[in-house]
């Protein structure tokens, strides 16, 4: 049977000189949901790019229906009912939901002015058909992350897209979110859309696709029927190699306390408080995960150790000491590393090199009258980049490396510093399969050392695979404390995290 839509020998290069992908095959059929796998660096993302109009290759062919088309841009694509939903969502927060599902094609009168009752109506009704709950009257900026997702994704459905292109869709969802999510795709397979999935995530694809691509290098390795393949069988595709999906780790036996929060106060947005009385504590020898729903406090609970949150109500202290008027330098200096969310904004200097980077928190220890040992320097950054399998060069720019790479050499100097306490937002966010586990087994090597170690993680089986202990955050309140993390749910995870369920928590 002729594949709806199919791409032939892709290949793309960039400017730099680097190819992202080389001779890659790509094909979808009618009334699918077909996952593309593969590492940071495959080329997965860059290939759906192009399906979407957003890129254009360098070389190959694109076909739809079985005649070959050529999109200049990302209209060209839509033209032909091809639309993308990306990880990072596009919309306008001060614009309510139905301005933002119709936005550049706005329902106007002969005067110019917005149909706004209509306009409001068809919102309705799209949503509805699709079972997508959202109020579309809210604005974008007020809606949780898993509704935001809803008004990307009717914003495809309105421009008349049936060929829709989700990457890491369920990045930040709850297991609750994330069964909904799925519920909601397979009616528009029903429907007659075909839907791509560019994920990594091994449960999901299982659980949800026909078929899957795997891609390595920038090169397809080929299509498999997902009946017919094991997660273990994907991972291996993927990386090369078998890779462990839980880490090793010592039984937990916590020490002594490391950093305590007490009756903590956060102002947040709109008069309401991000964090409102919150207390809780983490040891030597334990990592403590912060979970919930991205937006309930358990980010600026995280950030007021490293002082990044400066103004709040409350006694915070780490190994004793208050930290309150002390400047992120000086709590460093106490022993406290992170590892920030957002790696290109504020965990590293992109323009900078490897090496730069790696340095950028010893000079004072590796300098003599106020000059470097840039000798010794380079010995022990080429020692790191081995030590924490980082692919490239000393000098090599930050911003050339793959999420994967470029998140390996952020741990590394953050554990290189032997913190006491380690803040870890997100630390494996839009990293593959093999550079997760490989971070994992950092982090509980930490904690095994006796370091402690504070996480906060949208992705529910990190939770699960590296927690001693998880505080749940709903509304700015601690709402849960699983002491049983192997005996608890991720559906009773998801529960609290959505405020459904709580539990009595006296100090965490």
């Amino acid at each position: 049977m002729q594949p709806l839509l199919e791409m032939k020998d892709i290949t793309k290069i960039y400017p730099n000189g680097v190819a992202a992908n080389e001779g890659a095959c790509f094909s979808l059929a009618e009334g699918e949901i077909h996952a593309v796998a593969g590492e940071n660096g495959a080329g997965k993302s860059t290939l759906m790019k192009m399906l979407s109009g957003a890129e254009k290759p360098t070389s190959g062919e694109i076909f739809f229906r079985g005649e070959r088309v050529n999109f200049r841009s990302a209209k060209d694509a839509q033209a032909l009912g091809i639309g993308m939903v990306w990880q990072h969502f596009m919309l306008v927060n001060e614009f309510p939901v139905y301005r933002n599902i119709f936005l550049g094609c706005e329902d106007c009168g002969k005067l110019g002015f917005l149909r706004e009752k209509k306009m409001r109506a068809a919102a309705e009704e799209l949503a509805g058909k699709y079972d997508m709950a959202v109020d579309i009257r809210a604005k974008c900026g007020d809606l949780p992350v898993g509704q935001a997702q809803k008004v990307e994704i009717l914003k495809v459905l309105a421009r008349g897209a049936k060929v829709l292109i989700l990457d890491e869709p369920t990045a930040v969802l709850t297991p609750q979110e994330t069964e909904e999510l799925f519920r909601q795709l397979l009616l528009l397979k029903e429907d007659g859309c075909s839907i791509v999935i560019i994920t990594h995530k091994l449960r999901e694809i299982k659980r949800l696709c026909d078929r899957v691509t795997v891609m390595r290098a920038g090169r397809t390795l080929g299509t498999y029927e997902v009946s017919e393949v094991t997660e273990e069988d994907i991972s291996r595709l993927m990386v090369g190699s078998s890779v462990k999906t839980e880490p090793d780790k010592l039984p937990f036996s916590p020490g002594e306390e490391v950093a305590a929060v007490s009756d903590l106060h956060i102002a947040g947005r709109g008069g309401k408080e991000a964090v409102s009385g919150v207390s809780f504590a983490v040891h030597r020898g334990e990592i403590l995960g912060l979970a919930g729903v991205e937006g309930n406090g358990q980010k600026e609970a995280a950030e007021v150790l490293c002082g990044l949150v400066r103004k709040y109500r409350g006694r915070v202290t780490v190994e004793g000491q208050e930290l309150a008027g002390r400047s992120v330098r000086r709590i460093r200096a106490l022993g406290v590393a992170h590892i920030p969310e957002d790696r290109l904004r504020t965990g590293c200097d992109p323009d900078g090199s490897i090496f730069d980077n790696l340095i950028a928190l010893c000079c004072d220890s590796e300098s003599r009258l106020g000059f470097l040992r840039e000798k010794r320097l380079k010995v022990r950054v080429k020692e790191v980049i081995g030590r924490y399998s980082v692919k490239g060069t000393p000098g090599q720019k930050m911003r050339s490396l793959s999420g994967g790479n470029m998140q390996k050499v952020i741990v590394a100097r953050e554990l290189e510093a032997s913190p006491v306490l380690l803040v870890a937002d997100q630390p494996t966010r839009g990293v593959d399969i093999g550079s997760i586990a490989f971070i994992h087994q950092k982090l509980t090597e930490l904690r095994d050392r006796g370091g402690a170690v504070l996480l906060v993680s949208a992705d529910m089986s990190e939770m699960f695979a590296l927690s001693d202990r998880i505080l749940v955050f709903h509304g700015g309140e601690i709402v849960a404390e699983i002491t049983d993390v192997q005996g608890t749910s991720e559906e009773q995870l998801g529960r609290y995290m959505l405020g459904i369920d709580r539990m009595e928590v006296t100090h965490g």
